[in-house]
């Protein structure tokens, strides 16, 4: 497979995805219908008003929620396709192999340092043969001379660069950004999104940020409005 070929292979396919929450007697579509594709190695901005959906959606296409209808495929693979879906055995393969995970709260552990927080994801699995190098990492973000620090000893924008750095140690092929920079002054803001741009362009990975923050959307190749639960 060529380069550009493989650049233009579709890593997410979601068709006609809805999730519905249910308060008492009424429905509230948090997610209505959206059909949509995502390329390898596109930077995608989910942007919208609050309660439009986005982090619904981009939960719903990192496997961490299942849809209430509608279909996803993952690299190919089906994962829900009307009310059926795979196993949580299954699940957990395809979010450990595909994606690596970034929110708002950086989810740093006090007491440890910050390689030891990059090395976290491996306590709960084998680290695989594949995994990256997490000094490289480090190096890469800036982070080579804080290696030994921890948590409380950082700024909000190393916190959340450390956060980014584990979620990439197991090498995904998809990032997944929740409001990364929610936490962060406008400084630190640029920084984090500086960082996801140079992972996009020098790394190829293929990253979904959702965002309120107007300057960080505009680094994405592809910006998506969500209102209601819907593309607008």
């Amino acid at each position: 497979m060529t380069r550009r070929a493989r650049q233009a292979e579709v890593v997410l396919e979601a068709r006609n995805l809805k999730k519905i929450y249910r308060r008492g007697n009424e429905e509230v579509a948090a997610v209505d219908g959206i059909s949509l594709d995502v390329r390898r190695g596109e930077f995608l901005a989910f942007v919208g008003p609050s309660g439009s959906g986005k982090t619904t959606l981009i939960n719903l296409l990192g496997c961490l929620d299942q849809p209430t209808s509608g279909s996803l495929t993952v690299g190919g693979r089906p994962v829900f396709d009307g009310r059926r879906g795979l196993s949580e055995g299954e699940l957990t393969r395809v979010r450990r192999r595909v994606f690596g995970y970034v929110f708002q709260k950086f989810y740093l552990v006090p007491t440890l340092t910050v390689y030891e927080n990059v090395l976290l994801p491996f306590a709960f699995f084998k680290k695989p043969e594949a995994a990256e190098d997490p000094l490289r990492l480090l190096k890469f973000l800036g982070l080579d001379k804080r290696i030994r620090h921890r948590p409380a000893e950082l700024s909000g924008g190393e916190m959340q660069r450390v956060a980014i750095a584990r979620a990439l140690v197991n090498k995904p092929e998809i990032l997944l950004a929740d409001e990364p920079t929610g936490n962060l002054d406008s400084k630190r803001s640029r920084e984090i999104g500086q960082v996801l741009g140079e992972l996009n362009r020098k790394e190829g990975l293929t990253v979904l940020l959702v965002t309120h923050n107007k300057d960080l959307s505009r680094i994405a190749q592809r910006t998506v409005t969500l209102v209601d639960g819907k593309i607008s």
